[in-house]
């Protein structure tokens, strides 16, 4: 994961500083009590405390709040779903001998100039908004 992250700070600290969970907040529009949440259910996000329990969170953790905010607020995941997308595989924690490991090239679709990855991302958002409209039929057929 990358240290980078899109959050907007305008408190003139550098980019990599320690941030309070208010400034987290305002940056994200997320409420506090959600941050809290998330640092209960994804091990991953885990603040710096000091004394008092004042939380100071640091790039790697605004990024990491970044990624489960994309995951359950944009994407439509359930908590569940997002600790698993989260979780890094076993398999890429731990190569096998017998398998070399190859780097992750993202192709390049010549037309579009687009990554497969983001290409697999307007299938999956047009496969989420198909099975919504068919949640939102089987619903409405239901209460006839």
């Amino acid at each position: 994961m990358s240290a980078t992250f899109d959050a907007k700070f305008d408190d003139g600290k550098e980019d990599g500083a320690l941030r309070t969970i208010g400034e987290v907040c305002k940056a994200l529009g997320i409420k506090a009590h959600v941050l809290r949440y998330w640092e209960q259910q994804f091990p991953m996000l885990n603040p710096l405390k000091r004394s008092g329990g004042r939380r100071y969170y640091r790039a790697t953790d605004v990024a990491m709040v970044e990624q489960i905010d994309r995951l359950v607020n944009r994407e439509g995941y359930t908590l569940k779903g997002a600790q698993q997308a989260l979780q890094p595989s076993k398999s890429a924690a731990q190569p096998s001998a017998k398998q070399p490991v190859a780097p992750q090239i993202q192709p390049r679709n010549p037309s579009s100039g687009q990554t497969a990855a983001s290409q697999n991302d307007v299938v999956t958002a047009d496969v989420i908004a198909k099975i919504r409209s068919i949640r939102t039929k089987l619903a409405a057929a239901l209460d006839a």
